[in-house]
């Protein structure tokens, strides 16, 4: 994308005159934000039944705006932050169907936002147990069903940053749709979560450096969790809270909605319940249920075999003790190698290299607190 059209984007953000559906549609019609800033002064020949307060507003585009504009763009430049601009082909295409997408995202990370599967993990900032049970339980097995996904959420606390840790856990890249500019962290609690979904995902946002993490953006944030998903899923909610603003707005772009049931009266669940009992939501109770209602069965075939420990053609030829290594993280994923070595009755001494054989075999990967992952 050109220096010139993402400034003009990036100016365009700035001048304030219309709703965030309003602002797209501008730049739908006028097919650039170039081409808008070339007209800004006779914008009526582009446009012509523009609004006074539109033709008056863009005559000012070229000053505080494009100034604003062009502190960003370096400021991004020197911290590796990519500018999408919404006719930019690595901008998220699911975003692109809505009618208030925004015109020009930030990101950092390396996760392809038009992966094949995309789906978005969200609920309460206060969960229970029994909702980071779901989560683990779910990402373990979609990556068994599902091996090609993107999991998305909004780096909060409770369900939010549970989602982002077990895909990471498992193997998946995982994007954190944050409600800031991306100079900052909010919250600062999760910072190295972030710092190693930025090598595994990404951060990405639609504001710009220096903008504070208020309220209203929080709500503006989630139409983009629901934009860039297939589907979304409400693990755990209250009868009231943001995972349901999401569901809503995810229902108004056609995607699909999905809810894990809860406890009657359970306070984490009463949002789940009640919009699987209004219709506003299917109800599911594991992975397969999301798989098999999506048609994202992949691994169909796999999974049995995998589950029996056995040896998947995909897999290099292993010596003995390396398949002895394989056999036993097919029945328990994710072991440390204390507990690796126990279980497949390898000495640590030896245990080690084969390991390492493994890792550079393509076979498994180091996951944080050392932990040993068969990939799938």
């Amino acid at each position: 994308m050109q220096e010139k059209e993402i400034l003009c984007t990036m100016a365009l953000t700035r001048v304030s005159y219309s709703s965030l559906a309003g602002l797209l549609q501008l730049y739908r019609t006028a097919g650039s934000a170039a081409r808008i800033v070339e007209y800004c002064n006779d914008i009526r020949e582009l446009i012509p039944h523009a609004h006074p307060r539109l033709v008056e507003a863009l005559r000012l585009i070229t000053g505080e705006p494009m100034r604003r504009a062009e502190v960003e763009y370096k400021y991004n430049q020197d911290h590796n932050i990519e500018m999408l601009c919404y006719n930019d082909e690595r901008y998220p295409a699911r975003l692109r169907e809505c009618d208030d997408a925004p015109v020009i995202l930030y990101y950092r990370g390396v996760a392809d936002l038009n992966q094949r599967h995309v789906i978005n993990i969200i609920g309460t900032r206060n969960c229970t147990t029994y909702g980071k049970d779901l989560i683990r339980r779910l990402c373990e097995d979609m990556r068994l069903l599902c091996p090609q996904l993107l999991i998305v959420s909004g780096l909060a606390y409770g369900i939010d940053i549970c989602a982002h840790r077990e895909a990471l856990r498992c193997g998946y890249d995982t994007v954190g749709v944050v409600a800031h500019g991306l100079d900052d962290l909010y919250p600062s609690l999760h910072r190295d979560t972030a710092n190693e979904m930025i090598t595994h995902g990404g951060l990405l946002s639609e504001f710009m450096t220096q903008t504070e993490p208020e309220k209203r953006n929080f709500v503006q944030r989630n139409r983009i969790v629901a934009g860039v998903s297939d589907a979304c899923l409400v693990v755990e909610s209250a009868a009231k809270g943001g995972a349901l603003i999401t569901a809503g707005i995810s229902r108004s772009y056609n995607r699909d909605v999905f809810a894990f049931p809860g406890a009657v009266g359970a306070p984490r669940s009463e949002g789940c319940n009640n919009l699987i009992r209004d219709n506003k939501a299917t109800l599911v109770t594991c992975a397969e249920d999301l798989t098999n209602a999506m048609g994202w069965n992949e691994n169909t075939l796999l999974q049995p075999a995998t589950k029996d420990g056995i040896e998947r053609e995909l897999f290099p030829t292993l010596t003995p003790e390396e398949q002895q290594v394989v056999s036993t993280l097919q029945k328990n994923n994710d072991l440390q190698i204390n507990m690796l070595s126990v279980q497949a009755n390898i000495p640590i001494s030896r245990i080690n290299s084969i390991l390492f054989t493994l890792e550079m075999k393509g076979v498994i990967k180091t996951l944080a607190g050392g932990m040993y992952h068969l990939i799938v």
